[in-house]
């Protein structure tokens, strides 16, 4: 199981742990509006045919020969010309995940040959992340240890204390030494990025295969630029209102979606000794975590015990792994090691960036303490972390332009991939996003656990949906509900 800071990667990517072979561009390479010189990446383990380049894109939109940053690219190219139709731009979620190396993770995790075959497939690392020009926060590393979500809170005085903690971030933002590139890191920027790589590819329309936060990125693409959308999959999919404060509220639903998966799992395996009924396995959950923030075992307080189990969820593989963590900490026995993740502070600096200038959030203590007070109730399992207070409540006021409006103007080129038990971006989130695309999009549903579908997950119905629609166009002639399989 790969182990991970509180709730580190909420809502980030479905292939987090294959971009560690992220490709880095050799050089910087110049390209001009109309043009890409590819080079050969510098990495160790990804596809030795993915090819590197960095495009030069403005800071601001609004002042285009203004200040200019770089976008770092990838490309896969397709082995058969004869069968290329155009490009396939990707993005494995995030905010703040590196997406070049995702190219070659989708081929080494099943992307089928016939889409390999029909498109160039594409990477970028968003502005702001990784290869591309990076923000920071100045993150100290007992920050970054912190992860993403405020710590559980119990009480309004809880709220309270983690508001100085929000406000001391937000403020390390707004001061870093990239403080002129946070306003203008959003996700309507990143799209209007991914409208100069389509043009600087030469392509006068581009597919599009994002997860997670790329199902917002992928929405606000087809949105500002309808005309330049080809064929667009949306897997994982957030709420109509991106990465904002309902979405993170909802971890909580999705991990209680998510949760009975789990407890089934261990139910059926006795030996952990962790509960032989499901509900044993849920009073399992609650008394290790009061247990953990009464005393930490080997650094493991219940905020991380919170964190692991949430993250472990993304995917059933890791259910086994999960279940020993469990035992060794309900036995206080040695744990497996936690190496820190590799460029957290990016990530999280990034993620913050984007998410807090996205949309407004909350300002108030007294309205993240009432939040907290619903959802402690409501999803007790983590809605006292997911809706407590961040530094987005203290961001500053200016917002260079308003959210982007996702609605049903367009063509009708949109296909979404659901998995039913989502912990990440869970099934409600995804539905008010499909009804939000209206006569624009089509919905599958696949009756499983995790999140991302395709082409990660064990649902043929489902992916031969999605391969079907990048490779000829034919989408299901209505919303579909596929069946559960058997696992792989």
């Amino acid at each position: 199981m790969r182990r991970t800071l509180p709730l580190a990667l909420a809502a980030t990517a479905v292939a987090a742990s294959a971009m560690a072979a992220t490709a880095i561009p050799a050089s910087v390479v110049a390209a001009t509006p109309d043009t890409v010189r590819w080079g050969p990446c510098s990495e160790k383990a990804a596809s030795s045919r993915l090819e590197c380049a960095t495009l030069n894109v403005p800071l601001d939109y609004r002042d285009p020969d203004g200040r200019q940053i770089e976008i770092a690219i990838s490309r896969l190219a397709s082995e058969k010309p004869s069968q290329r139709r155009g490009v396939l731009l990707t993005n494995p979620g995030g905010p703040g995940i590196t997406g070049l190396g995702y190219p070659a993770a989708l081929a080494a995790s099943g992307l089928p040959r016939k889409v390999l075959d029909s498109y160039d497939v594409i990477g970028f690392d968003p502005r702001g992340v990784g290869r591309s020009t990076p923000v920071t926060c100045d993150l100290t590393p007992e920050q970054q240890k912190r992860g993403n979500l405020p710590p559980y809170a119990h009480t309004a005085a809880d709220v309270a204390r983690e508001a100085g903690n929000a406000r001391t971030v937000a403020e390390q933002c707004a001061s870093s030494r990239t403080a002129w590139m946070h306003p203008h890191t959003t996700t309507a920027n990143t799209a209007r990025d991914m409208d100069r790589i389509r043009a600087a590819l030469g392509e006068p329309k581009l597919s599009y295969l994002g997860a997670s936060y790329g199902t917002y990125l992928g929405a606000v693409y087809t949105t500002m630029f309808p005309g330049h959308s080809d064929r667009i999959v949306l897997d994982s999919s957030l709420g109509p209102g991106g990465y904002d404060v309902t979405a993170m509220r909802l971890f909580a639903r999705g991990l209680e979606d998510r949760f009975p998966d789990f407890a089934a799992f261990v139910a059926a395996h006795p030996e952990y000794g962790l509960g032989t009924t499901p509900k044993q396995v849920t009073a399992e959950f609650f008394d290790l975590a009061k247990r953990l923030e009464a005393k930490p075992v080997q650094g493991y307080d219940g905020n991380l015990f919170r964190g692991i189990t949430f993250d472990a969820l993304y995917s059933d593989a890791n259910m086994p792994q999960l279940a020993k963590t469990w035992q060794t900490l309900d036995t206080d026995r040695p744990t497996p090691p936690n190496p820190p993740l590799p460029n957290m502070e990016n990530f999280m600096s990034a993620r913050f960036s984007v998410i807090c200038g996205d949309s407004r959030w909350p300002e108030t203590v007294r309205e993240y303490q009432r939040n907290v007070a619903v959802d402690r109730l409501r999803h007790p399992m983590l809605g006292g972390s997911s809706a407590g207070i961040g530094p987005c409540a203290f961001w500053p006021d200016k917002r260079v332009e308003p959210p982007v409006r996702i609605g049903d103007r367009g063509p009708s080129n949109v296909l979404m991939v659901q998995n039913e038990r989502d912990p990440g971006t869970p099934l409600a989130g995804a539905q008010k996003l499909r009804r939000a695309f209206g006569k624009r999009a089509t919905m599958v549903t696949a009756d499983q656990g995790g999140h991302g579908v395709y082409p990660f997950g064990a649902n043929t119905c489902a992916n031969d949906a999605v391969t079907a629609f990048l490779t000829t166009e034919q989408r299901p002639a209505r919303d579909l509900a596929c069946a559960a399989e058997p696992s792989r």
